[in-house]
């Protein structure tokens, strides 16, 4: 799945009727009916954003925010809290969490969707983006790439590999945080798996010398340098 919103609400009812109303309006949806199972489920496969219910056992929505906003590998992925408690005090506080909105029940589809909307515009992290570095082009709605005008064919690990990259770029990172913030928490290969897909990256996009933007890091890891 190229994206998707991660709806996390422990009533069933409400959660079908959000996921229809987004599946209408276009989006991928996945369902979670509990904090600590989404908190694995955004580990592993990354949403674009996150409708989350304030109330709810396990974990409630706020924790799980502050969760995610602590994680540098969820920290900028966008966070909507829906919740039945409209004072000023409680949105202040779910602000404060780290959310990006705050939607009072009961709301309408159609409001909601509107918020979705500009949040994904305000944090640019929607997966219909385009990204860019150096002379390389990253469609993210397509899962395509462009180099110096050149199409170029990527794997979907590599894609990922990238992406991930491009979004943080000038970043050292070891092969083991990349296996957990590209692979997913609860993938178990050797770190070594890395290097032979680093490898496949790198003649892929060797277009033009943009290979020599993925640097290796003697006893680190890897590093995307647009800017050498």
């Amino acid at each position: 799945m190229s994206g998707y919103i991660l709806v996390v609400d422990d009533e069933p009812a409400i959660s079908e009727m959000i996921s229809t109303s987004l599946e209408m309006a276009g989006f991928n949806v996945k369902l979670s009916a509990n904090g600590a199972l989404a908190h694995q489920m955004i580990i592993n496969d990354r949403p674009d954003l996150v409708l989350l219910d304030w109330m709810m056992p396990m974990m409630s929505g706020i924790e799980l925010t502050r969760k995610l906003k602590r994680d540098d590998r969820t920290a900028d992925i966008p966070v909507i809290l829906l919740t039945a408690r409209g004072d000023e005090d409680d949105r202040i506080s779910g602000l404060d969490a780290g959310a990006d909105d705050y939607v009072v029940k009961p709301f309408s589809p159609r409001e909601l969707i509107a918020r979705i909307r500009a949040v994904l515009r305000r944090t640019n992290t929607s997966g219909d983006g385009m990204l860019s570095a150096g002379k390389i082009e990253l469609d993210r709605s397509s899962q395509g790439c462009n180099i110096a005008g050149n199409d170029v064919s990527l794997g979907p690990l590599e894609f990922r590999l990238l992406e991930f990259f491009m979004l943080h770029p000038n970043r050292v990172y070891s092969r083991a945080q990349l296996l957990d913030r590209v692979w997913g928490g609860n993938v178990y290969v050797e770190d070594r798996t890395v290097d032979v897909h680093i490898r496949r990256l790198r003649k892929a996009i060797s277009i033009e010398d943009q290979d020599k933007l993925i640097q290796t890091v003697r006893g680190a890891g890897y590093r995307f340098s647009p800017d050498e």
